[in-house]
């Protein structure tokens, strides 16, 4: 919505923060944008200014609906959503490979190219990664007519985290037949075979994991890690002595004869695992000891990049919400005897901004002081939210005169040419002289026009004499945009119960992780019925319904590594499942 971009840099107040940017002022405050108005901002920051912006939202929802304003107003080529999620139990305990997968592509990106807009909750920020240099030495390029030690190779893709399979068919997995090379990147939408003659390279192609049939030819590759934590060889050795004197530690602090017994039994296996190179259960939790400085996104972030404080206040109170989570958290490991005493789980909120001194711009709705931040340029750009009108259009032909005398540019958006052609028509009903215009024209005061686009809200701006308006604003109804699903496991969509095998672990979303025990026919009053038949702790047994198989899910967890089975219509799977829908709703 280039439109809406040339309109709005022509406040002076927008300039003043680009000037202010240009001459590299460390902190600005931005007062009075809220909604999508805000989005609309840092889409025409990045556009202005050229540089790389990292947006830090309270929670993984509110950076979601920046996300999704700014695919629409920038395109998603650039944008990126970095997701974490706010319950440290439900991260460490069942991450989801999707999440990661998006992570992972933020951290290659930036390694790669200095531009881009990421949008990261105060969760993100926090997270311990590996250095940046080790991460760049994992970033592979293969090209056409190299020559490349196949068996170095295989060595450097398990060192990456990629399972070797036979056939590859999921995102992490490598194989290798012959002169053929499949590897399947978390960050790629399909998977690259590589053929070779002898050493050389000969082509390198995509193919669908289904049937396993080439797509498109490409000249090179570059292929990132497909885990969060590389850990082997000298790291690996570390992190065993450290945990192990760690050990030693614990056990001399804890006085009771119980815990003790728990925590050396616990962490001996943890330490058996990795000794004989296994991934453990929640390895995440000792990242600090496998890496002598652990990295944080802002390491990632190019040297000139800017760091947009989406209310800062609520920043500040999140970061804090999260330290004490994280401490009761760590707290009950303790009491269960499944860490050791005094591993850094996070990062400071506060410590990283202290380390970072990179630009700042502050972004709230009012104007008032927040600690430990000193903005040298303060603006103030009324802002009102755009009204429902619930299909009311004697009210809309109300405020469109208003906006008309007002010499207003007025805008409705619709999200595709479909929708711009209905409302073109009722406009026309209601005898309101509506112009549909590209996405690179002018906007006119003191006429009605409409683009093609969607941003979660409209809004007003009465000193610019700009009014945008949304469809769901206009009808209290709006096209549903795609949701990325925050999941609540390791696991991996199932299209149909025949990918499952008896004694699979799956997960309901409702009710926790359980045992696959294959299809039963039940048949409830008088109907036959094929259910998929899941044990829970003890006898605990559910059915559900093979067309509700979208409630279940593969369980993937550590290999070899039995998960927990929940209680059918227990508490502990609510907690968790509550927690999560709670940050989601904040």
């Amino acid at each position: 919505m280039l439109s809406l971009h040339r309109y709005f840099v022509e406040n002076q107040d927008v300039r003043s923060i680009i000037e202010g940017v240009k001459a590299r002022l460390k902190e600005q405050l931005v007062v009075g944008l809220s909604g999508s108005a805000r989005s609309v901002f840092i889409s025409s920051l990045y556009r202005e200014t050229e540089r790389p912006l990292l947006v830090i939202a309270h929670n993984l929802f509110q950076a979601q609906k920046i996300y999704d304003d700014l695919v629409q107003l920038l395109g998603a080529e650039e944008v990126f959503l970095y997701p974490v999620n706010e319950v440290i139990a439900a991260e460490m305990a069942i991450a989801s490979p999707e999440l990661k997968a998006q992570r992972l592509e933020v951290m290659n990106y930036w390694l790669k190219h200095n531009k881009g807009v990421v949008i990261c909750p105060v969760a993100g920020l926090r997270r311990l990664l590996p250095p940046v240099s080790l991460w760049r030495d994992h970033m592979l390029t293969l090209e056409v007519h190299h020559h490349i030690d196949v068996e170095h190779y295989k060595q450097r893709f398990v060192q990456m985290g990629y399972k070797r399979v036979a056939t590859v068919s999921t995102p992490g997995e490598f194989s290798v037949r012959g002169g053929i090379i499949d590897i399947y990147p978390l960050t790629a939408e399909f998977p690259y075979r590589i053929e070779l003659f002898d050493t050389e390279i000969e082509s390198i192609r995509t193919f669908t994991a289904d049937d396993q049939r080439s797509r498109d030819e490409v000249q090179q590759v570059t292929i990132g890690p497909a885990d969060e934590m590389i850990v082997y060889g000298e790291m690996l050795e570390r992190g065993i002595e450290r945990i192990e004197a760690g050990l030693a530690e614990s056990l001399n602090k804890l006085k009771d004869e119980k815990a003790k017994q728990l925590l050396l039994e616990h962490v001996s296996s943890e330490l058996e695992q990795l000794k004989q190179g296994q991934e453990i259960e929640q390895q995440y939790k000792y990242t600090a000891l496998f890496y002598n400085e652990p990295a944080s996104l802002l390491d990632y972030m190019p040297e000139n990049g800017i760091l947009l404080m989406d209310e800062m206040s609520r920043l500040q109170e999140m970061a804090e919400s999260l330290d004490k989570e994280e401490a009761e958290w760590y707290t009950s490991l303790l009491s269960e005897g499944k860490i050791i005493h005094d591993v850094p789980i996070s990062h400071s909120f506060s410590e990283l901004l202290q380390k970072h001194p990179k630009q700042r711009i502050y972004l709230s709705i009012f104007l008032r002081h927040v600690p430990h931040t000193h903005p040298e340029n303060i603006v103030n750009i009324s802002c009102k939210q755009m009204q429902n009108f619930h299909g009311q259009m004697s009210l809309l032909k109300s405020e469109l005169e208003r906006w008309k005398k007002a010499n207003y540019a007025v805008v409705f958006l619709a999200p595709n040419a479909e929708r711009m052609k209905k409302l073109q028509s009722v406009f026309e009903d209601y005898e309101i002289d509506v112009a549909p215009l590209s996405d690179e024209a002018m906007l006119m005061h003191g006429k009605y026009q409409m683009l093609e686009g969607d941003l979660n809200t409209g809004f007003e701006l009465p000193m610019q004499k700009l009014a945008v308006i949304t469809e769901e604003e206009l009808f209290k109804k709006r096209a549903k945009r795609p949701i990325r699903r925050q999941k609540l496991s390791n696991a991996e969509r199932i299209k149909s119960y025949s990918e499952l095998q008896v004694g699979d672990y799956v997960v309901h979303v409702n009710h926790g992780i359980g045992k696959y025990l294959g299809i039963e026919t039940l048949e409830i009053n008088g109907v036959h019925k094929d259910y998929i038949h899941i044990q829970y702790q003890g006898s605990d047994t559910l059915y559900v319904p093979v067309d509700q198989i979208d409630q279940v899910q593969k369980y993937v967890g550590s290999e070899g590594k039995e998960p927990k089975i929940y209680k059918l219509g227990g508490s502990e799977w609510k907690k968790v499942k509550k927690k999560v829908e709670s940050s989601v709703q904040d």
